[in-house]
């Protein structure tokens, strides 16, 4: 049985899903199974996978398109290790990941369910830049109420090797989003288990940019969601709930939607009154679109990150 099963879940990637399988294939680490999940591909994924010929590889389809949580879940289902990587299939691993990553479990905590490092950065000029995640450490425990602030947001799920444990305790990921996938999976491990940054790059991302009009409208809905999934352990913290409201309403304002999101910035300023930043962006949404972007633009330094 394997140690550890990567899982790299694929749509229509067969041109670059050949360099993260390599990556995978040139880890020093070398007990390891590597999981393809093809959610649906109608190019030739299967072909540019089965090009490699390795036992290691398992390829997995499904017949139709179920996005990514879905085909993360056929993988998790499906692995024999003891740990669980992610990866995404347009990115690369450092040939040493997968051995730091061993590493640290081996002499942590059994406590211990994720560990993750930072990563370039790498944008489509080619540019390449540190991407340091947020530095949480089996000392600072269990971090459950700081994951409901979003302190955990900015940890990569590529970068991650899980204790698959983690997933019997704290549920697979939540098939209905399509943002926040792997957050809300984050904030569910920290009622549970340590988490610990690798204060380095494990990874090469490479961020493809995407449609802002349509992650916006994912984004409100994935913070709807998780405010309603988790408002029993939000509600007793006025400030927190506060900034949850306020971060809906400050997204709703920048996609236009500027009754619907004032009607959350003032929810977010009677919930903790005793914050005046809460107010500021309600008051400025009453002069129209143009007005409360270009104000609230020399803002951003003071207020609250939605």
């Amino acid at each position: 049985m394997p140690t550890v099963s990567v899982i790299i879940p694929t749509y229509n990637r067969a041109h670059l899903i050949g360099r993260a399988v390599q990556s995978v294939l040139n880890q020093t680490y070398r007990d390891f199974e590597l999981i393809i999940v093809d959610d649906g591909s109608s190019d030739d994924t299967e072909k540019a996978t089965r090009h490699f010929e390795d036992r290691r590889i398992v390829y997995i389809r499904h017949e139709k398109n179920k996005g990514e949580a879905a085909a993360r879940n056929t993988g998790i289902n499906s692995a024999k290790g003891e740990y669980v990587a992610f990866q995404d299939s347009d990115d690369e691993s450092i040939p040493e990941r997968l051995d730091k990553q061993v590493n640290v479990f081996q002499r942590e905590s059994p406590q211990l369910g994720v560990v993750y490092g930072s990563m370039y950065r790498i944008d489509k000029e080619g540019r390449k830049t540190l991407f340091k995640s947020p530095t949480i450490m089996p000392k600072d425990g269990l971090v459950y109420r700081k994951a409901l602030a979003y302190k955990v947001e900015n940890i990569g799920i590529g970068t991650a090797l899980v204790r698959k444990a983690c997933f019997s305790t704290a549920g697979l990921f939540d098939e209905k989003l399509r943002y926040y996938v792997d957050l809300e999976f984050f904030i569910r491990a920290t009622k549970h288990f340590y988490f610990y940054h690798i204060d380095e790059p494990l990874i090469n991302y490479y961020d493809a940019g995407g449609s802002p009009a349509s992650n916006l409208s994912a984004l409100v809905s994935a913070r709807e969601t998780i405010l309603e999934k988790y408002f029993d352990d939000i509600k007793n913290d006025r400030k927190l709930l506060a900034r949850h409201y306020f971060g809906i309403g400050q997204l709703l304002c920048e996609r236009g939607e500027l009754r619907q999101g004032r009607n959350y910035l003032l929810k977010a300023s009677l919930t903790y009154p005793l914050d005046a930043k809460f107010i500021l962006p309600a008051v400025v949404s009453l002069f129209g679109q143009r007005i409360y972007s270009t104000v609230l633009a020399g803002y951003k330094k003071i207020l609250y990150k939605p």
